[in-house]
Order: structure tokens, then C-alpha cells, then sequence
């Protein structure tokens, strides 16, 4: 009880005009981009939508150290007094006009509405003078550090319970018309359970794809598709598929897919893979200025070994082709995760009554994995009440942890998966 009453912003706070006028900005850009005509907000709607946002006191969080600085913004790892638990403190300085206040602002308008298992939580919000503060939970690691962890070699098990968990998070937010526009492993949060989260919603819905984020961070090109690359703005749910696809590779074969360091090189290295477009595969790329201009040659595409279905229908070139969020949840390559993950929970409030994902996760300081010594086996999926696959099944059976960081069920090759 009191701590709810903590945690919400009264009626009668004022913030600054501009952080309202801020949020002003946000409702009209959310609003076009339902192609729904823009009204300006109400002094009591304007009220209503920010009570809905948490509301605290820096004096509730202890910063315990440093995650990361950019120009504008600063995170630090936090503990709650009121709750104990570890928290997230993403600093944001005001001072700067131009582009800080609006891509956090943004970010918070959108995650106060996001409740899902698989979107990291914004716990509370703390505005002063000088600063904006999103306190977030608390994950340990992000996709990234965990590939890095594992010397790059995952379990196919693995890669496809992650890449389940991105998949429902990101169909939550796909059915809410909300894009993330910029998926990376970096922006998949992982905690030590295994349950994987997206993050930094600070692009998602903004007119165009900055080069840079408000954290200072150059914005990769790695997994931006090609229609974003050659200057489209009708942006939809499909922008965000293709960095899904990205992320499987990545997961699978732990390099990159596409590593450009420029516009011409990403789409280099995707047409030499893919084949250049056409207007069979692309209809209407051969009127796309940039493309024409950039005079590549016809490459014929590549078979991709192993990982032919389901990244196949992620990287089609017509967006109308491109794979859904909610279809490829549905597709074959998660049939060995049974059905019951179908019918998961959204919230995580239930998630105790609830069946969940768990992944078998490494030890971050060893790099070896973490299992019961009398048993020798791993808890690849760990699903409650109904376990899909029970704990020391016989089909698991602990590879070379000095050298690996997972291990993977007896296939009789590691890393070969019929439906990927």
C-alpha cells in the first residue's frame, strides 16, 4: 500500500512546461503514426497520463557504481531502499536541447505501457531540474557480453529458447504498433535466470533512425534492413524482423552477419550474400535512386547451410514477404520446445503460476556452466510444474566445459538444426 502511494505521481505535481511540452510532442508524433488526426492534450488528460507514470525520490536508490556514460546520459547499478532489490539508474541530463529529453521522454512513454516477460521493466521515474531518471530492473548481462562469455559458441537449444523470448517480446510490442528500430544483441538484456528482455526503447517510434543515440553510442548498421539503409520512411513491423534474423545468425554461428561500417559496405555484404535485388525479388527497388547509384554488381544469392527456413523467410527482400513476429513463434524450428510455451503468460506477475523459459546459463566469471555435479546434467529448458524437458534427461549430456560453454542435446551434429 505505501509503497504504491510512493511509487505514483500525485495529481497536483507540476513538472517543468517543458518536460510537458515534451510529452505534448510525443502524444502528436504517436498519434500520426496511427494515421489518426492529432489533438492538442487536455490540462485533465495531460494530468491523467502523467499519473500514470511512476514517480520517486532520488533519495530512494543507492547508486552502487558505474555501467556506462554518454553524452547525455549515464547508467548506474542501484539498489532500492523501499525494496532491496537491484535497480537500473538511467541518468539523463536536461541541459542539452537537442535530442536527450525527447528520445527519453519517448522511451518512457512507451515502456509505462509495456507490461511483458520478455520488455525490461520501468520500475519508476525521478525528474529534477537538472536530470531525468529511469529506473529500471536490473539485469545483469546483455546477449552481447553473454555471447562474448562463451567464447561464441552457444547451443542450439539455446540460441532457439532466446531467440523464442525475443520473438514474444517483440509480437507484444508489434501488436501495440509499436517498433523497437533498433535491435541489436546489445539491447537484449539477460538476467541470471535466463530470461531475456528488450531494451533502450529511445528510437522506437521516432521520425528517422539517428546515427547516434542519446547515449552517444554510434547506432550499428549491422542489423538495419536494406530498405532503412536506402533512405525509406514508411517504417513497419518488418524493419524490426530483420534484426531478428541478424540476432539468430549471430546466435548460431557467433560472428556477425553483416558487419558494414558503412551504408555501401552493409549493403554490400548483404547483396553479396542474398543477391542483389531485383524487381522480381524487390519490386520497385529499380526506381530507388540510391540504389542505382551505387552501381552493384549481380550477385547471385547464396545458399545459407543451415540455416535455411526460418532466416529465409526473415531476410526477404518485399517487405510484405518478410515474416511476422506472431508467424514465427508458429513455426516448426520451436516444435521441440513443445506447446505449452504457446500458451505462457504475458505479464510476470504470474509468471510463479505460470510456465517459463530457462535456458541453460553460464557461469559469468568461469565461462563454464553452472550444473548439478551429482548429476552431471544441464537444465537446457526449465519450464515449471510442466517440465518439457525434466532435469537429467538422458538426451543431455554435459560436453567439454573448459572449451564450451553449453552443452547440447545428442545430436550427431552440434550445430545442425533442420528448421532453422
Amino acid at each position: 500500500g505505501d509503497v504504491t502511494k510512493r511509487m505514483s505521481l500525485p495529481m497536483d505535481i507540476r513538472l517543468p512546461p517543458e518536460f510537458l511540452k515534451k510529452l505534448q510532442m510525443e502524444s502528436e508524433m504517436e498519434s500520426e503514426s496511427n494515421s489518426s488526426p492529432c489533438k492538442p492534450l487536455s490540462r485533465m488528460s495531460r494530468r491523467a497520463s502523467l499519473s500514470d507514470i511512476g514517480f520517486g525520490k532520488l533519495e530512494t536508490y543507492v547508486k552502487l557504481g558505474k555501467l556506462g556514460e554518454g553524452t547525455y546520459a549515464t547508467v548506474f547499478k542501484g539498489r532500492s531502499k523501499l525494496t532491496e532489490n537491484l535497480v537500473a539508474l538511467k541518468e539523463i541530463r536536461l541541459e542539452h536541447e537537442e535530442g536527450a529529453p525527447c528520445t527519453a521522454i519517448r522511451e518512457v512513454s512507451l515502456l509505462k505501457n509495456l507490461k511483458h516477460a520478455n520488455i525490461v521493466t520501468l520500475h519508476d521515474i525521478i525528474h529534477t531540474e537538472r536530470s531525468l531518471t529511469l529506473v529500471f530492473e536490473y539485469l545483469d548481462s546483455d546477449l552481447k557480453q553473454y555471447l562474448d562469455n562463451c567464447g561464441n559458441l552457444m547451443s542450439m537449444n539455446n540460441v532457439k529458447i532466446f531467440m523464442f523470448q525475443l520473438l514474444r517480446g517483440l509480437s507484444y510490442c508489434h501488436k501495440r504498433k509499436i517498433l523497437h528500430r533498433d535491435l541489436k544483441p546489445q539491447n537484449l538484456l539477460i538476467n541470471d535466470k535466463g530470461e531475456l528482455k528488450l531494451a533502450d526503447f529511445g528510437l522506437a517510434r521516432a521520425k528517422s533512425v539517428p546515427t547516434k543515440t542519446y547515449s552517444n553510442e554510434v547506432v550499428t548498421l549491422w542489423y538495419r534492413p536494406p530498405e532503412v539503409l536506402l533512405g525509406t520512411t514508411e517504417y513497419s513491423t518488418p524493419i524490426d524482423m530483420w534484426g531478428v534474423g541478424c540476432i539468430l545468425f549471430e546466435m548460431a554461428t557467433g560472428r556477425p552477419m553483416f558487419p558494414g561500417s558503412t551504408v555501401k559496405e552493409e549493403l554490400h555484404l548483404v547483396f553479396r550474400l542474398l543477391g542483389t535485388p531485383t524487381e522480381e525479388s524487390w519490386p520497385g527497388i529499380s526506381n530507388n535512386d540510391e540504389f542505382r547509384s551505387y552501381m552493384f554488381p549481380q550477385y547471385r544469392p547464396q545458399q545459407l547451410i543451415n540455416h535455411g527456413l526460418i532466416i529465409f523467410l526473415l531476410f526477404q527482400y518485399d517487405t510484405r514477404a518478410r515474416n511476422s513476429a506472431e508467424a514465427s513463434l508458429r513455426h516448426p524450428y520451436f516444435l521441440s520446445l513443445g506447446e505449452d510455451i504457446h500458451s505462457l503468460a504475458d505479464s510476470k506477475r504470474h509468471t510463479h503460476t505460470h510456465n517459463a523459459l530457462y535456458p541453460q546459463i553460464t557461469n559469468h566469471t568461469t565461462g563454464i556452466p553452472t550444473y548439478d555435479s551429482k548429476r552431471h546434467t544441464h537444465t537446457m529448458l526449465y519450464i515449471h510444474k510442466s517440465q518439457i524437458i525434466q532435469q537429467g534427461s538422458p538426451h543431455m549430456t554435459v560436453r567439454d566445459t573448459h572449451t564450451q560453454c553449453f552443452i547440447s542435446t545428442n545430436h550427431k551434429s552440434y550445430n545442425r538444426d533442420p528448421h532453422i
